[in-house]
C-alpha cells in the first residue's frame, strides 16, 4: 500500500484534504491525522472491519479499547446510554478537548471498536483539523495514536511516517502537536467518576466542575488476564528501544545517581541517554543527554517526551535514565508515560548514592599551574569504578593563569593534554562532605586546615595512599626534573585509584 501525505495549515484549511480523507474513512480505510494530544490513527468508528484494520496496522491487541472521536455533542447520544447528568457539565467546560469519558455504549458502537466490552470511550479533540476529519467521516471515528503499537506516541506527521507508512491510507501533516500525551480517561460508569488515566485535564481540574473525582489506584501488570477498560491500561506502552530506568528522589540525588549509572555502563561499553531538564542539563558529563523541558513549566516536558524517546531509538542507544517528575497536575500524566514506557522499572537515587563516600576529587597545591593538573588528569585518565568531578584548586591564584609549559610538554608526551587549564583559587565553597581534598604536600594540607574552620576530608596525597614519600615541586628545574615527578605522581595516582576502587567494591 503506497500512503499518501497531505500538508494541511489551521489557518486555512483545504478542503480538498479534507473530503479526500473522508471518503476513505467512509470507505473502511486509515487516515493518521494531528490532534492537540498525540496524531490519531482515524477509522469509520461503528465499523467492525475498519477496527480489525487499525488493529492490524498498529498491531495492537484486540482486547485493547478504542476512543471514539466525535465533532459535536449531540453524537454522544447516539453512540451511548445512560448518560450521567454530570456529562453535560464536563463537555460544556472540557469539550472540545483532551478529556475522554467512558459511557455504556448504544447497539449502534461494535465491540470490535470496544476491545469487547460494554463501554464505549468519547473525546471530542479541540483540533480543527481533527474536527474536520472527524465530520468528513461521518462523525464517529476511533484514533488510537498513530503509531507501532508499545511505541512512543506520535507528536508529528514524521513519527507518523517512521512507524506506518506502507501500512495505512493516509496521513495529514498539521505540524507539531500543543499538548505531547494523551487525553485524560475519565470512567463515567461508576460513582464518583473515576480517572482512568491522567492527561492534561488533571483531578483538581475536574473536581472544580463535578466535585469529587477518584483515581485508579491499580496497575495492572504486563500479567494481567484483565481485558483493560480504557487504552494504556494493561500493555507496555510508550516504550523506546532502549531498556528505560527511572531515578525516583531528590533532584539533587537524582543527577548524582544518574551520572553515576551513566558512568558505569559506559564503562561496560555501552551507549546511553540521560533524560534531562533545563535545570539539570549541564551537571551530566557523560552520555548523550537530552532537555526534555524545564520544571517551572512541566507542560514543557509532557510536550517533548515521546519527541525525546524517539530521537534515542535515533541515536541508537543502549539504557536511558531519566529523573522523576512531580506527581501533581500535568506532571502525573507525564510520570503515567514515563512509568509505563520504563515497564515500571524504577530506583530510588538514594540506592545508589548512599554507597558512594566521595562524589568530588580535588588536588590542592599552591598555584594550581603545574602539580594539581597532573594530578587531576593522571587520574581522570585511570580506570575508576565509580564517576567523580576530578578538579584542582591553588592557595594562591590571583588570578587564572595556564598551566606551567613544562608541565603540559610532559604530558603532551605521554598522550594527555592540561593546555587549557587555567588556575583556580581555593576556597571554603570546597570544603564539604562529598570532596575528597588531596594536597599535594604537608604545607598545603596545613595551610588549608589553618585558614578555614569547615575542614572535612582533607590529606595529603601520600597520606591518604600510605606512601611517606614527598613529590618534589620542579618549578624552575630543567624539563627532565618535571618528567621525574610525573613518574612519581603517575605511581602516586595508580595506587590513588587502586584505593579509591577498593572502596567503591567494600560499600
Amino acid at each position: 500500500m503506497e500512503t499518501i501525505i497531505k500538508e494541511i495549515q489551521r489557518t486555512n484549511i483545504d478542503e480538498d484534504v479534507i473530503g479526500m480523507a473522508g471518503v476513505i474513512l467512509k470507505e473502511g480505510g486509515l487516515v493518521a491525522f494531528p490532534t492537540e494530544t498525540v496524531y490519531g490513527l482515524g477509522a469509520h468508528a461503528l465499523k467492525e472491519e475498519a477496527a480489525k484494520k487499525t488493529y492490524a496496522a498498529k498491531g495492537r491487541p484486540s482486547d485493547n479499547p478504542l476512543i471514539v472521536h466525535i465533532a459535536e455533542y449531540r453524537a454522544l447520544e447516539e453512540i451511548a446510554v445512560n448518560i450521567p447528568d454530570k456529562t453535560a457539565l464536563l463537555a460544556n467546560h472540557f469539550w472540545p478537548g483532551p478529556l475522554t469519558m467512558i459511557f455504556e455504549k448504544s447497539a449502534l458502537v461494535p465491540y470490535g471498536t470496544t476491545g469487547g466490552l460494554d463501554t464505549v470511550a468519547v473525546r471530542m479533540p479541540a483540533d480543527e483539523v481533527a474536527r474536520a476529519i472527524i465530520l468528513a467521516g461521518g462523525g464517529y471515528v476511533s484514533a488510537p495514536s498513530a503509531n507501532t503499537s508499545g511505541r512512543p506516541s506520535p507528536t508529528t506527521a514524521m513519527h507518523v511516517k517512521e512507524d506506518l507508512d506502507g501500512k495505512i491510507d493516509m496521513i495529514i501533516d498539521g505540524g507539531s502537536v500543543e499538548i505531547g500525551v494523551e487525553s485524560t480517561i475519565l470512567d463515567m460508569t461508576v460513582t464518583p467518576p473515576m480517572i482512568l488515566r491522567p492527561g492534561a485535564i488533571t483531578k483538581e481540574m475536574l473536581e472544580e466542575v463535578i466535585g469529587e473525582v477518584t483515581e485508579d489506584q491499580a496497575i495492572v501488570s504486563d500479567k494481567s488476564k484483565e481485558a483493560p477498560k480504557a487504552p494504556g491500561m494493561k500493555y507496555r506502552h510508550y516504550a523506546p528501544k532502549a531498556k528505560l530506568m527511572i531515578i525516583e528522589g531528590d533532584t539533587k540525588e537524582a543527577v548524582k545517581a544518574i551520572r553515576q549509572v551513566a558512568f558505569e555502563q559506559e564503562r561496560l561499553g555501552y551507549k546511553v541517554g540521560i533524560i534531562a531538564t533545563d535545570e539539570t542539563a549541564e551537571k551530566y558529563k557523560r552520555g548523550i543527554v537530552k532537555n526534555i523541558g524545564t520544571r517551572e513549566n512541566e507542560y514543557t516536558i509532557a510536550q517533548n517526551l515521546y519527541r525525546v524517546l524517539r530521537e534515542f531509538d535515533e541515536e541508537d542507544v543502549d539504557y536511558i535514565y531519566s529523573e522523576a517528575f512531580a506527581m501533581d497536575g500535568i506532571g502525573s500524566a507525564v510520570m503515567n508515560r514515563l512509568k509505563k514506557a520504563a515497564g515500571h522499572h524504577m530506583l530510588r537515587a538514594e540506592e545508589i548514592t548512599r554507597l558512594q563516600k566521595y562524589r568530588r576529587i580535588l588536588f590542592l597545591s599552591n598555584t594550581d599551574s603545574s602539580r594539581g593538573p597532573m594530578a587531576a588528569e593522571l587520574l581522570r585518565n585511570q580506570e575508576l569504578l565509580q564517576e567523580y568531578d576530578i578538579e584542582s584548586r591553588g592557595l594562591v591564584v590571583p588570578l587564572p593563569e595556564p598551566v606551567n609549559q613544562k608541565a603540559e610538554a610532559i604530558m603532551k608526551s605521554q598522550g594527555m593534554s592540561i593546555a587549557d587549564y587555567k588556575s583556580r583559587q581555593f576556597t571554603e565553597e570546597d570544603l564539604d562532605e562529598e570532596t575528597l581534598v588531596l594536597a599535594i604536600d604537608d604545607r598545603h594540607k596545613w595551610s588549608a586546615v589553618a585558614d578555614y574552620e569547615n575542614i572535612k576530608n582533607v590529606y595529603t596525597l601520600g597520606e591518604y595512599i600510605d606512601d611517606d614519600r614527598k613529590i618534589p615541586s620542579a618549578y624552575g628545574q630543567p624539563l627532565t626534573e618535571y618528567g621525574s615527578v610525573y613518574e612519581m605522581m603517575k605511581e602516586f595516582i595508580e595506587k590513588l585509584a587502586q584505593k579509591l576502587n577498593e572502596e567503591v567494591t567494600k560499600a
